[in-house]
């Protein structure tokens, strides 16, 4: 007895009208079949697997297999893959900028406006039916359904660079770095006012607000931990008054969580909102200021998702995107720094 399986073969592929069949030999014994079987389908995550035998998918030798944690003995196993249900959100033909892509993944750079994936109103024109329908047939399926695998999001009206997982493997293995925060992600934010000092770290709890249940806050008890370092990397406008703040400021932000609106209520916490956002930029900016943003046509908070860096969930490749500011938020900062 071994306490390893070894995989004499590469797993074959074989499809048919109705399902794909999957078969790799095993030639050992004394593992849990369900990591087994992980090692030996690595297209397969183990979840995958579980919700296959519980589903009578698997044979050895051609006698259904089921019990995921009993031991694997040696043998030809087989899965039967069922048909990929199609995902109920339709492929929209929607242009997207590719940064990466793939077989397992893809990096795009997201407009503002866009939804991460579909939800009440607001089931069409999100990223999750542009990537239907761009990514097409390339999607292996995520947990059986084809669909991408979304597995952090920005709120729709932050721009910036996202990544969306193709197959069971690398949504898995993505699943498990922002699970772990194991993952470079900086903002770009333009603010009302400036955070003090100019760079510092937000450490604080982060819940549902008491108040209003649709707005995220800061807590002084429950919630969820949240982690963002700053810094003030431009200022705009003389201070009002000796020593006050200036007028507007440009804000690198580093997650090291990534709880909703993280950012935003940060910001908002230390006196420096967001500009533009309607939900927690609480006061008005100056008149200057909103000139500004009137003149620049933007419509939204000014907030990017400017860096993600993140090692390959599947290559193990060292991946860096970075991406410039959007034209609306551009303009802004060029009117900015006119005050």
């Amino acid at each position: 007895m071994h306490d390893h399986e070894d995989v004499s073969d590469e797993p074959l592929l074989a499809e048919d009208d109705e399902s794909t069949v999957l078969e790799a030999r095993i030639e050992t014994s004394g593992l849990r079949l369900d990591k087994a079987l992980a090692e030996a389908f690595p297209t397969l995550s183990r979840a995958r697997i579980q919700a296959l035998l519980a589903e009578d998918a698997i044979t050895r030798d051609g006698q259904s297999v089921s019990s995921g944690s009993a031991k694997v003995s040696p043998g030809l196993y087989t899965i039967t893959l069922p048909p990929v249900a199609p995902a109920e959100p339709q492929p929209e033909a929607i242009p997207l900028t590719v940064l990466y892509e793939d077989a397992d993944l893809i990096v795009i750079d997201k407009p503002a406006g866009m939804a991460a994936h579909p939800a009440p109103g607001s089931e069409t024109g999100t990223l999750v039916n542009a990537l239907l329908a761009h990514c097409g047939d390339s999607l292996s399926g995520i947990g059986g359904v084809a669909r991408p695998g979304i597995v952090h999001r920005l709120d729709k009206d932050t721009s910036g660079v996202m990544v969306a997982a193709k197959t069971d493997r690398a949504h898995a293995g993505l699943s498990a770095l922002f699970a772990t925060h194991d993952i470079e992600r900086t903002y770009i934010a333009l603010t009302r006012g400036a955070p003090s000092p100019a760079k510092g770290r937000i450490d604080t709890q982060i819940g549902r607000s008491t108040s209003d249940r649709k707005k995220m806050a800061v807590l002084k008890s429950g919630g969820r931990n949240a982690i963002t370092d700053y810094v003030v990397q431009a200022t705009f406008g003389e201070p009002a008054r000796a020593g006050g703040a200036p007028l507007a400021a440009r804000v690198a932000c580093t997650l090291h969580t990534g709880r909703t609106h993280q950012i935003r209520v940060h910001l908002a916490s230390k006196g420096a909102p967001i500009l533009g956002d309607p939900v927690y930029g609480s006061g008005s900016p100056a008149a200057p200021v909103r000139a500004a943003i009137a003149e620049a046509s933007l419509g939204r908070q000014a907030l990017h998702a400017a860096v993600l860096g993140f090692v390959h969930p599947v290559t193990g490749e060292e991946l860096r995107f970075e991406t410039p500011l959007p034209t609306d938020m551009l303009a802004l900062e060029a009117l900015l720094s006119t005050l």
